[in-house]
C-alpha cells in the first residue's frame, strides 16, 4: 500500500469549523460497524464491479475501502485533515493504494475524463454546492464512466419530515454543515448524465432524521 500526500491549499480546501471537524471524523470512524451493519450489503452490490481506479468524495476515514478490492487505487477527496489518519490505517487493512487530496468536491483539480468510476456515500448533504460538487463529477468521468452514490434525503410529507424541520439547524451545526433537507434525487437528475437509475430506501435504525435514502448509479 502506497500514498500520496497532496499538499493543502488554502483556496481549494472548505473552512472547516476545527473542534467540529475533528469530533465528527472521530464520531464517523467509531460508526463504522454501525454504518457497515445498515449499509454494508447494498455497498457491497453497489461497488461490486469497480475498475481499478476509483476516485471517492468525501472518503472521511474509509468505510467505504472494505467493499473495494485489495489493490485498488483510491483518489480520496477529503478536505478535513483529522480524517486522514482513519483512512490511512483502512488503507493498510484493505490493501488499498492510497492517495488524498485536501481539495473540496466542488473543485478536486483532477483531469477531465480522467476517471471511470466516482463513487460518494453521505457526502451531497453536506457539500456548499451540490450542482457544482455534481458538475465536477460528470467533469472528471470518462464518457460511460459510472457514479455510484448513497445519499440521506429530504423527506416527503409526514412525521420525520417534521423532525428533520426541527433538527435542521443543530443538525447541521454539529454535523458540520450536513443538511436533513436536500432534494439530492432531483439535483442528480437535473446534472444531465446520459443514464440514471435511483431507489429510494429507508436506512431504519437509531438516526431517524436520515431513514429517507437513495442510492443509484449515474453514467456520464
Amino acid at each position: 500500500m502506497t500514498e500520496t500526500q497532496h499538499p493543502r491549499s488554502t483556496d481549494s480546501v472548505p473552512r472547516l469549523h476545527r473542534g467540529r471537524a475533528w469530533a465528527n471524523a472521530k464520531f464517523f470512524e467509531s460508526m463504522d460497524w454501525y454504518s457497515h451493519r445498515r449499509l454494508g450489503a447494498r455497498k457491497k452490490a453497489l461497488f461490486a464491479d469497480l475498475p481499478e481506479l476509483v476516485v471517492e468524495f468525501g472518503a472521511g476515514s474509509g468505510a467505504s475501502m472494505r467493499y473495494l478490492a485489495p489493490g485498488t487505487r483510491l483518489v480520496a477527496i477529503e478536505p478535513n485533515a483529522h480524517a486522514h489518519g482513519g483512512l490511512r490505517r483502512n488503507a493498510a487493512r484493505y490493501g488499498i493504494d492510497l492517495e488524498i487530496r485536501e481539495e473540496r468536491a466542488e473543485s478536486t483539480g483532477l483531469d477531465s475524463a480522467s476517471v471511470d468510476a466516482v463513487i460518494c456515500t453521505l457526502v451531497l448533504c453536506t457539500v456548499e454546492d451540490q450542482a457544482a460538487t455534481l458538475a465536477e463529477v460528470q467533469r472528471i468521468l470518462r464518457p460511460g464512466g459510472r457514479f455510484l452514490f448513497i445519499e440521506h434525503v429530504g423527506s416527503g410529507p409526514g412525521p420525520i419530515r417534521t423532525v428533520q424541520r426541527v433538527l435542521h439547524r443543530p443538525w447541521r451545526y454539529v454535523f458540520d454543515g450536513c443538511c436533513l433537507d436536500r432534494d439530492t434525487a432531483a439535483t442528480i437528475a437535473a446534472t444531465g448524465f446520459a443514464d440514471l437509475q435511483i431507489e429510494h430506501f429507508r436506512f431504519g435504525g437509531a438516526f431517524v432524521p436520515v431513514w429517507p435514502q437513495i442510492s443509484g448509479v449515474a453514467v456520464a
